[in-house]
């Protein structure tokens, strides 16, 4: 709540504070930052840093898919959970799964799992 009172202040005085310096006043600071904007030294700059950000970002995305066993969301969905895996190594040990299942309850009805 504090600093909703406190944001709310300065909003405030922001705005008492730029209706007494006028139009005249914004007028200045655009033209000013328009000129340091246009500035081949911060154009320069600012493309120093953009090929910066640009070379980290793709340094990590690099690294993260090195360490990641996946290669897409698709394939981290589509592969099988525990339980399934243990699911599968059961049929597999007990016979035949779809004759398992048509034995009733995954063949746990003292069946070998064949008819």
């Amino acid at each position: 709540m504090r600093y909703r009172i406190t944001f709310a202040a300065g909003l405030a005085i922001g705005y008492v504070l730029g209706a007494k310096a006028g139009r005249a006043r914004y007028e200045q600071i655009t033209r000013s930052a328009r000129k340091v904007a246009d500035s081949p030294v911060v154009q320069e700059v600012a493309g120093l840093v953009g090929a910066q950000v640009s070379n980290a970002g793709r340094t990590v995305y690099d690294k993260t898919v090195s360490k990641m066993p996946i290669s897409s969301v698709r394939d981290f969905l589509a592969r099988p959970t525990d339980e399934e895996i243990d699911l599968v190594e059961w049929e597999t040990v007990n016979g035949d799964g779809a004759d398992a299942r048509r034995n009733g309850a995954g063949g746990h009805n003292g069946t070998t799992g064949r008819p």
